[in-house]
C-alpha cells in the first residue's frame, strides 16, 4: 500500500537535500548553473527522479548532465545520510524541458495577437455588405 502523502514529504526533502548538495558539495567544473525544479518518487519510495534545468548554451546542458551523472552516487550517499530512513531511493536526473517549452508557448501567442491585432486593423472602417440586419421585417415593425 503506497503512502502518497510520505512520498511527497520525502520527495521535497530530497528537493532540498539535492538542491544544497549541488550548491556546496560538488566541485565538477562541468556542472553549470543547475536548478532542482522538481523531484518525484515512487509510491514504493525506491526510485526518485530529480528535475533539474541547466541556465546556458546545450554544450552547457550537456556538460552538466555528464557532471551530474558521474556525480550520482555521491550525492545519493549524502541524501541517504540526511534523510534517515532504511532504504535510499536510487536517484535519476532528467533535464527538464519546461522553459524551453513555456518560451516556444510565449513565441507562439505573441504570433497570435499579431494575427489579431492585424485582423483587428483590416477589420476597423468596414461596414457590412447588405443590410446590418438582415431579417429585420418592416411590416413586423410598423405593427409594434
Amino acid at each position: 500500500m503506497t503512502d502518497h502523502a510520505r512520498a511527497a514529504r520525502l520527495a521535497e526533502r530530497i528537493h532540498v537535500l539535492v538542491a544544497k548538495i549541488l550548491e556546496r558539495g560538488i566541485k565538477d567544473p562541468r556542472l553549470g548553473f543547475v536548478t532542482v525544479t522538481d523531484v518525484r518518487v515512487t509510491g514504493d519510495l525506491q526510485n526518485a527522479t530529480v528535475f533539474y534545468t541547466v541556465y546556458g548554451s546545450d554544450e552547457e546542458r550537456d556538460d552538466s548532465a555528464a557532471a551530474l551523472k558521474s556525480a550520482t552516487g555521491r550525492i545519493r550517499s549524502e541524501v541517504g545520510k540526511n534523510l534517515g530512513i532504511r532504504l535510499t531511493p536510487t536517484l535519476e536526473f532528467v533535464h527538464d524541458g519546461l522553459p524551453e517549452n513555456a518560451q516556444q508557448i510565449d513565441s507562439l501567442l505573441a504570433k497570435a495577437r499579431e494575427a489579431d491585432a492585424k485582423l483587428a486593423a483590416e477589420r476597423s472602417g468596414k461596414t457590412y455588405a447588405g443590410d446590418a440586419d438582415p431579417y429585420r421585417d418592416e411590416e413586423t415593425e410598423l405593427e409594434n
